[in-house]
């Protein structure tokens, strides 16, 4: 793109140049009416211990709980005592289901003034989101249960995810009217092939061990060992010395102490043709394309198709062009400015009507009403309009709790299982069989548990078998 069109295109501009400590937040304060016991805190020997307490909520995250959590996490980054910090859900239900929407349309149909305290909430969610993305200390989260939403935001930056057979992880904002935040912008992308936009677009729900699958969480192991596996990370000591990725390096280690070994009758699910269909669909960056190539499918992806293509029409125009230009963006964004900019594309939802409908109609009316979309239709939803959510100019950006941070991928991806395009690069130096690249990242990763199955499954994608049992790449293959 000429660089002349990059200065007049709108979602390309940056936020004005402020100085540094301009662009720090400062810590929250309790207020009066925040709940008393909302978030437990916990001291284990060198473990802290967050845990959210709103089990009848499915421990929804609201703003007395992040009020809470973000001194303790500022006063445990300085304490020389505190070596791992844990994040789990009480009960047996969710980790966190997402943040308490429902309250901020109450707000939004205030007016003016309750549209500023849901727009409040949302710059304090974020704030709490990039303070554990850029988290010094280890910091783990047990996607225990339900995981969406501001449960995402919570867990998904940070350098340890565990799953378990009870995780259930989804985006469902476009279900609601709003766009896949806490961080979508960045992570979604970043996702093997086109995912991310399925997952956006879509809020399809990933089950126990897929959300291991597909790399939302780095380890998975039975529920019934977590309490187990507190015990005994709390028996860790680390050296003085010892920097991030060492401290990590252990506590995986440890980690795989308690695996059993992923389930059997949980087959991988993003996987072979369907995973194909997938990245041939969603890979472009408009909706009205991709649900054009859903209407082309045909074989045995023709009823996921159709099933996706219903899906599709159920969903928010304005969400879905909103979510798909995130997905183009996000992938070149940082990840602090990736919190500012949706924080602000936030805050342009809330002054839009299709939030207050959408959770109207899904989360408050009983039973569930049909939303009323406005703009009803994708052909009534301008690129113009799309622009409106991602143009920053002149605005101010949100303030950060942690150093602004730029880096562009996340530091301690490697913990997780292999990615696509590292499959590709091992592949791509030639000279190997498709047991020679497993076993190459079997050296790398230890024998991680599903790594196999990860690494075949993509071979068995993407690659075509040569002379002498030579695995070549192929080019992207469409239809």
């Amino acid at each position: 793109m000429p660089l002349r069109a990059k200065m007049l295109n709108p979602a390309l501009a940056s936020f004005p140049q402020m100085s540094t400590e301009a662009q720090r937040a400062s810590i929250p304060k309790e207020e009066p009416d925040d709940e008393p016991d909302d978030v437990l805190f916990n001291t284990i020997y060198g473990v802290r211990t967050i845990e959210l307490n709103r089990p009848k909520k499915l421990n929804s995250l609201n703003g007395s709980m992040a009020r809470k959590i973000i001194p303790r996490l500022k006063e445990w980054e300085k304490s020389q005592l505190a070596s791992v910090i844990i994040m789990a859900g009480a009960g047996e239900k969710a980790f966190c289901a997402g943040g308490d929407v429902a309250a901020l349309a109450q707000y939004n149909q205030q007016g003016p003034s309750g549209i500023e305290r849901s727009k409040a909430y949302f710059g304090l969610e974020y704030q709490l989101d990039h303070l554990i993305a850029t988290y010094p200390k280890p910091y783990i989260a047990y996607m225990d249960g339900i995981t969406m939403g501001g449960g995402v935001g919570l867990s998904v930056h940070a350098p340890i995810r565990i799953a378990t057979e009870r995780t259930l992880f989804a985006m469902p904002e476009t279900t609601i009217g709003f766009f896949p935040d806490v961080g979508g912008s960045f992570f979604l992308p970043r996702l093997d092939g086109h995912i991310g936009a399925y997952l956006a677009l879509t809020s399809e729900r990933l089950k126990g061990v897929n959300a291991y699958y597909a790399g939302i969480a780095t380890h998975y192991i039975d529920s019934s060992s977590l309490g187990n596996l507190t015990a005994r990370l709390s028996e860790l000591v680390f050296k003085d010395y010892a920097d991030m990725a060492e401290r990590l390096a252990i506590i995986d280690t440890t980690i795989e102490e308690f695996g059993t070994g992923l389930p059997y009758d949980e087959p991988m699910l993003l996987a072979g043709s369907l995973r194909s269909a997938i990245d041939r669909c969603f890979r472009y960056n408009s909706v009205e394309q991709i649900m054009q190539a859903l209407q082309q499918e045909s074989g045995e992806t023709a009823s996921w198709a159709q099933k996706t293509l219903k899906t599709l029409s159920e969903r928010s125009p304005t969400s879905m062009k909103v979510a798909l230009r995130q997905m183009e963006l996000g992938r070149t964004w940082d990840i602090s400015d990736t919190f500012r900019r949706e924080n602000h594309i936030a805050g342009k939802f809330m002054e839009h009507p299709d939030f207050v409908s959408g959770v109207s109609a899904k989360l408050i009316n009983k039973p569930p009403t049909t939303p009323k979309w406005e703009p009803s239709s994708l052909e009534q939803v301008s690129r113009a309009d799309v622009d409106a959510f991602f143009d920053v100019e002149g605005t101010t950006p949100l303030p950060l709790l942690a150093v602004a941070s730029a880096w562009g991928e996340y530091p301690f991806g490697y913990l997780g299982l292999p990615r696509e395009e590292e499959v590709r690069t091992v592949v791509m130096e030639g000279g190997k069989s498709a047991e020679a690249v497993v076993a190459t990242f079997l050296t790398m990763k230890g024998g991680k548990p599903g790594l196999r199955e990860k690494v075949e499954e993509v071979l068995g994608r993407k690659c075509a078998v040569g002379a002498g049992d030579e695995v070549r790449w192929l080019e992207e293959r469409m239809r």
